[in-house]
């Protein structure tokens, strides 16, 4: 009974995630900025602006400026334990000054942020390359197809590099 309890609790888990993932993605840009304002205010670097674009058409959820240096980032996110190995990039995040992606893994009963990803440059640099592998659209289209998504780029997670803390972030951001 207790497996089967379980197995309910995880199908319900991920149905919620899978149904709820705009309220799951605004909980966790909320949270993400939590501990960057919060670490920057402990650490007394309080030179720190969020900008949050009303229209998701640049390539990026945030800008973030700070020790004079901007930078638009696209958030992504998947749970401890995911399968998912890759991710896909709005090529125009490459135009953008400090373009950089910062995925976040998180625990999925919590939301609490155990883990970040980094993809990006140097503080005043602009984003790597992302490749060339076209990304396709998750879901398909009458037809059954899943056309491909000419201004987006499918990155691999083994692009991405570990970030130890909030604070290890944040010097990748601004002070490196």
């Amino acid at each position: 009974m207790t497996m089967q309890l379980t197995e309910t609790n995880n199908q319900t888990q991920t149905a919620g995630h899978s149904q709820d993932s705009s309220l799951r993605e605004q909980a966790l840009v909320h949270l993400f900025l939590g501990e960057l304002l919060a670490e920057m205010w402990r650490t007394h670097r309080r030179d720190i602006e969020v900008l949050k674009g009303e229209v998701d058409r640049g390539g990026y959820d945030i800008v973030l400026e700070s020790n004079g240096l901007i930078r638009h980032v696209q958030l992504k996110s998947s749970f401890i334990g995911s399968k998912v190995r890759n991710v896909n990039v709005g090529t125009k995040l490459s135009t953008k000054p400090g373009g950089c992606v910062i995925w976040l893994e998180f625990n999925a009963d919590t939301l609490k942020i155990e883990r970040y990803l980094w993809l990006g440059g140097d503080p005043g640099q602009a984003l790597p390359d992302i490749g060339s592998r076209i990304a396709k659209h998750s879901k398909s289209n009458s037809a059954g197809q899943k056309t491909e998504r000419p201004m987006h780029r499918e990155v691999a997670k083994s692009r991405f590099q570990s970030v130890a803390s909030v604070e290890s972030l944040i010097h990748r951001l601004f002070y490196e």
